[in-house]
């Protein structure tokens, strides 16, 4: 399994806005988080694989859990499940394929 993506957030924006701003705009991404814990995001091949790890999360410890489900603000198949571990690490496993 591979990382989808990292969700960093940062405390002080306005220090790392110019960074990130020139970045993530050069890279074709838009810097429209406000600052929080952050994320990890595991990808998962298909639908039913984000279904039998996030219930394997829950039945271990998963804390906040977020069943799997679509989020259609993230895109129009993005599907995932949302936890945390018992530290309140945030944690995600999802899947952008529309199957």
């Amino acid at each position: 399994m591979l990382y989808d993506h990292i969700d960093f957030r940062v405390a002080n924006v306005a220090l790392v806005r110019p960074l990130y701003d020139a970045l993530l705009v050069a890279m074709g991404y838009r810097d429209g988080h406000a600052p929080n814990g952050s994320r990890v995001a595991f990808a998962a091949t298909s639908r039913a694989r984000v279904d039998r790890l996030a219930a394997i999360a829950r039945e271990h410890g998963a804390r906040e859990f977020e069943p799997p489900q679509l989020v259609a603000e993230y895109g129009p198949s993005y599907y995932a499940a949302f936890f945390e571990d018992a530290e309140g690490n945030a944690l995600e496993i999802c899947c952008r394929n529309a199957e």
